[in-house]
């Protein structure tokens, strides 16, 4: 009864929808309800619907630093599938869903950089903004102007600018105050020679393709590499290469988690690269659950080895809170 209510307020929604076809990993359960959301309009008419028949909502951009449990989520899913990517002049008007490789290309084109380090990232323009994508010693945030966002609650669109986004180390406003959905955004690039920011990104891809595994499903880097200074004698003699990441500010987890001894370690279908151990990939068939445990276990690791506790750059859904 209430799925033919909400097609009404809302054509176009679907039950049982498989939600492991919209992410990077290949993995997750069904959405009770799931709507494409392709304009501002739709999005709001979609949270309206939300609201009025009292579903909880989660909101699905491009998919990647996702992990959905089996049991999938128990509400509607609305991906956000707002594409447009306008220049005018400097300026670049974007929609959430823009998909940020695409939006890397054209800018390229375009003479704009600013934008090329996200080149062969699967993610989209508002989930970068989402949780500060970076790379390369740029974040998204950089050439940033403002983002527009609707309040789930009371569904009111504001402009929020820079400096109201409260972006720090792959964290903003957005991220903290789960309220906040990201609607489109505003950016402002520097103008150069095409083919020299096309240059830059071949580069990009380049190091992707012989560091990163891109031949397995996954959700990208698992955890944030840690902003902290290793004081231990002992681990800066046994780990010298400590002190080298203690003078540049950030310990890679992928270091961390490999020199735990267990990169390669498997869970079923799931497995810790043995091309870089900050990603966990899907083998084939892999489980949440699978994936979970080895997170668990690099997590416990690397605090039993380091002292540090690994943050997961990952977000998850439909799993219980402990």
């Amino acid at each position: 009864m209430v799925f033919q209510k909400l097609k009404q307020e809302l054509p176009g929604v679907k039950a049982k929808v498989a939600l492991k076809n919209y992410t990077t990993y290949k993995i997750g359960g069904p959405a009770k309800y799931f709507f494409i959301a392709k304009s501002k309009i739709d999005l709001i008419s979609a949270l309206g619907a939300a609201k009025k028949f009292k579903l909880p909502v989660f909101i699905l951009g491009g998919g990647s630093n996702l992990l959905i449990s089996e049991k999938g989520f128990n509400g509607l899913v609305i991906k956000i599938d707002i594409l447009n990517i306008d220049f005018q002049g400097k300026k670049v008007f974007v929609g959430a869903g823009a998909n940020i490789t695409k939006f890397a290309y054209l800018s390229a084109d375009m003479g704009l950089s600013g934008v090329e380090w996200a080149a062969g990232v699967p993610g989209t323009v508002g989930g970068s903004i989402y949780g500060n994508a970076q790379a390369f010693g740029t974040k998204i945030s950089d050439m940033l102007k403002s983002v527009e966002a609707i309040n789930i609650k009371t569904l009111e669109v504001k402009n929020f600018s820079r400096e109201e986004c409260q972006f720090s180390l792959k964290n903003s406003i957005f991220k903290k105050d789960k309220n906040l959905i990201i609607i489109s955004a505003v950016f402002e690039f520097e103008e150069k020679v095409p083919e020299h920011i096309k240059n830059q990104i071949r580069e990009f891809l380049r190091y992707r393709s012989t560091k990163h595994p891109m031949d397995f499903p996954s959700a990208g880097s698992t955890f944030v590499n840690p902003e902290i200074k290793i004081k231990n004698k002992k681990l800066l003699e046994k780990f010298p290469e400590l002190i080298e990441y203690n003078e540049k500010g950030a310990i890679p987890a992928g270091y961390l988690i490999q020199k735990s001894g267990i990169q390669g370690k498997k869970k079923g279908k799931a497995q810790i690269s043995e091309k870089h151990a900050n990603f966990i990939i899907n083998l084939g068939g892999a489980k949440a659950s699978e994936v979970m445990a080895l997170i668990n276990l690099a997590k416990k690791k690397v605090k039993k080895n380091f002292g540090i506790l690994l943050v997961p750059e990952v977000q998850f859904v439909g799993f219980s809170k402990k």
